[in-house]
């Protein structure tokens, strides 16, 4: 039994101030089924090749079976998946510009299986067209275990944010760390770590990015205050309430919180949480939009994000959200064009 006062290392109160699973000692537990089928989706769906014979396209994701789960004890993750997936692709022959269509099976994948031995089959319907199944059954195979492998990196890191909570040594060899920097350049121009104590009262860092959008700054605005657009870019159902006190949830509720200022098109600050971070936690977001004429800076301030989700957390804004922001503007400019 853990004693009080002696160090045992699973005793919660004497460890950490937020009386949460001290050194990871606890079986936790969290089922990713719901948004692994976001995820798989996300990674698929749209994915293309194009060779010689044509192009063809990943246009849906008909069915996806089984579940996914993530547990920690002792501080180690431990991950479960199985799923049996099934494709729709559609192509275009070069030549002729035929257009054919057909499916891509993966009946087994799993833990049990390195991604590059997970089982791919390709076929295609009734007719001529073999030389898009050629195209499929190679570049395509290749193309869709990258997806794949995408979506187990985010599995690991992307879903498990704050599972593996900072244990009072690693806690310590952080602060060490963080006096010992220096004249530090980060990159995506971010600041030097600045340490606050928000929220739960656990150790955080500061965040700082800048990032240029080929679009005026009305436009960027309406993207993180418009419930469609944000639903487009993020591909998943949202809760966006655009004004003070307002809700906000994205990503199946991964992210989650409350508008806290909003000054049109110049400036929206966001009181922001990842779920998996501890209970109560939020970070304060601000986001102020720089017009450059055709084009905008975005300056973001990411300030009491925990300290062991620093980079997960600075990849989720690079990837989920300005990545695919990226992509919506030029999808629009497309359509106008």
């Amino acid at each position: 039994m853990a004693k009080w006062g002696q160090g045992d290392p699973r005793w919660i109160v004497e460890e950490r101030a937020d009386a949460t699973n001290v050194n990871n000692w606890h079986w936790t537990e969290r089922d990713a089924t719901s948004w692994s089928k976001s995820k798989l989706r996300e990674v698929l769906v749209g994915l293309a090749v194009e060779g010689e014979a044509g192009r063809c396209e990943i246009s849906e994701l008909k069915q996806v079976e089984g579940e996914a789960s993530c547990s920690s004890r002792k501080g180690k993750l431990i991950f479960f998946y199985e799923w049996n997936l099934r494709l729709s692709w559609r192509g275009t022959v070069k030549e002729s510009g035929e257009k054919h269509k057909g499916s891509v099976e993966i009946p087994n994948l799993s833990e049990e299986n390195e991604v590059d031995d997970t089982e791919i089959n390709v076929s295609k319907k009734k007719g001529e067209g073999d030389v898009l199944k050629e195209l499929m059954r190679t570049e395509g195979t290749t193309k869709v275990r990258e997806a794949l492998r995408d979506y187990l990196k985010a599995l690991k890191t992307e879903f498990t944010l704050g599972m593996i909570l900072p244990t009072k040594a690693a806690v310590a060899q952080e602060l060490a760390a963080d006096r010992e920097l220096t004249g530090n350049t980060m990159q995506d121009s971010v600041s030097p770590q600045s340490l606050d104590i928000v929220g739960v009262k656990i150790p955080t860092v500061k965040i700082l990015m800048r990032e240029i959008f080929n679009s005026p700054a009305d436009e960027l605005y309406s993207i993180f205050t418009t419930k469609e657009l944000v639903q487009k870019f993020s591909k998943c159902p949202a809760v966006i309430e655009a004004e003070k006190g307002g809700k906000l949830q994205m990503f199946d509720g991964c992210v989650s919180g409350e508008y806290a200022e909003l000054v049109p098109n110049q400036r929206i600050v966001l009181k922001w949480r990842c779920r998996s971070w501890p209970d109560e936690h939020y970070a304060m977001v601000a986001l102020n939009f720089k017009d450059l004429a055709a084009q905008t800076e975005l300056q973001l301030e990411c300030k009491g994000v925990p300290i062991s989700n620093e980079e997960s957390t600075r990849q989720c804004w690079k990837q989920q959200y300005f990545e695919e922001i990226r992509i919506l503007l030029q999808q629009s400019q497309n359509n106008m064009e």
